[in-house]
């Protein structure tokens, strides 16, 4: 199978030098697109996407651009010119999902995104395989490891959040520009993602309540740890009986005994939870050049192998009333101090507040100008 590759970056760079590298000697990368061309690779550099969609003798296309523009627009050009795609581009999937999937459709070809959701990790693979045999009833997890890192290294050092964060970017796990990362943003397109699939539906990304842990800090770590628990970022989905589904992400704390409480560094843990086959976890490296770059060569040989997964189910509504828990709140935000039930550290306990009632208060609090950090208890 001869392939071509959009954007030489680390991930893209990770799928040459795995497949050059024989592990996949049946993969041949024919072309190269990329700004900056490399010319130490022995392939052809296209100066253009219609080098590639005209091309018969290219069967798949590696889409590592990132973004949205330009990259949907090559990946839709080259679906619709029957070409196979492979693509780690959350932002990507999640955005345009229903239309990738109806390209893909109409020209007879697949698109795989497994390293979308989990990088490294099999997750979206394995959340399709077992939907299959009595369906999904809910998954949670961490699946952010930029967010894991910073909160397990606050737990361990003692430090604060700037601190952390910055060297979170010095090791490369942060972006210069975190905000995707720490508002939350990566891991709601990939709670999008992981609902599209696992409950046959389409999800709007910005639709689904969420919360980072931009505000969270040092001393709101030590008054976890003082009373034995732990802070991680975890993205939750659910389908409803009445056929709606809960999505949210929130900062949640954990007991002693919760296995995603232990989690260490940049590495992900997500569960899924079907009527027969009760709950399976998955852990793993969540990002990097070769992890994620490896599954998206997995991707690459089982569309070789005729093998490949969809998504078609209809707009959904999402609904995240029926999820209710305590949380742990520090703001100065008067109607939410109203909702105090004990003191905690240098915040407050709630009574059993629902997610859509907590968020759109926090929402609220924060556009009149109340800096706030809140924290879902786990029961």
């Amino acid at each position: 199978m001869k392939i071509a590759i959009m954007g030489l970056g680390v991930v893209g760079r990770g799928v040459y030098d795995i497949i050059t590298s024989r592990f996949a000697p049946e993969i041949e990368v024919k072309t190269i697109l990329d700004l900056l061309p490399l010319e130490e690779l022995h392939c052809i550099h296209a100066k253009s996407i219609d080098e590639i969609v005209n091309n018969p003798e290219i069967e798949l296309v590696v889409e590592a651009m990132g973004g949205l523009h330009p990259a949907s627009d090559f990946v839709l050009k080259a679906l619709q010119a029957g070409k196979h795609v492979v693509t780690p581009n959350k932002q990507m999937v999640s955005t345009i999902f229903a239309e990738l999937q109806q390209a893909a459709a109409e020209n007879g070809v697949k698109i795989l995104f497994t390293p979308s959701a989990g990088g490294g990790i099999p997750w979206l693979y394995n959340l399709v395989r077992t939907k299959r045999c009595g369906g999904i009833e809910a998954f949670r997890g961490i699946i952010n490891g930029t967010t894991n890192f910073i909160l397990d290294s606050m737990e361990k050092s003692g430090a604060d959040f700037a601190d952390i964060l910055k060297e979170a970017q010095r090791l490369g796990y942060a972006e210069a520009n975190p905000s995707a990362d720490i508002d939350g943003i990566d891991i709601q397109r990939k709670c999008a993602i992981s609902s599209n699939l696992a409950f046959d539906v389409q999800l709007d990304p910005a639709r689904i309540d969420t919360a980072g842990i931009r505000r969270i800090t040092g001393e709101d770590i030590r008054a976890f740890r003082e009373n034995g628990l732990h802070c991680r970022l975890l993205c939750n989905g659910e389908k409803l009986p009445d056929g709606k589904i809960c999505a949210y992400v929130e900062p949640v704390l954990l007991k002693e005994d919760a296995m995603e409480g232990h989690v260490p560094a940049n590495f992900n843990m997500v569960f899924l939870k079907g009527p027969e086959v009760g709950e399976l976890g998955f852990f793993g490296q969540g990002a990097g050049r070769y992890p994620t770059a490896h599954s998206l060569v997995e991707d690459i040989l089982d569309i070789r192998a005729g093998l490949g997964y969809t998504g078609n189910g209809p707009q959904a509504e999402i609904d995240n009333r029926s999820a209710v828990h305590a949380y742990y709140v520090r703001t100065e935000d008067p109607a939410l101090r109203a909702m105090a039930r004990e003191p905690f550290g240098p915040g407050f306990l709630t009574g059993p507040v629902s997610v859509a009632e907590m968020h759109g208060a926090v929402r609220a609090a924060e556009a009149a100008g109340h800096e706030t950090f809140f924290a879902a208890v786990r029961a």
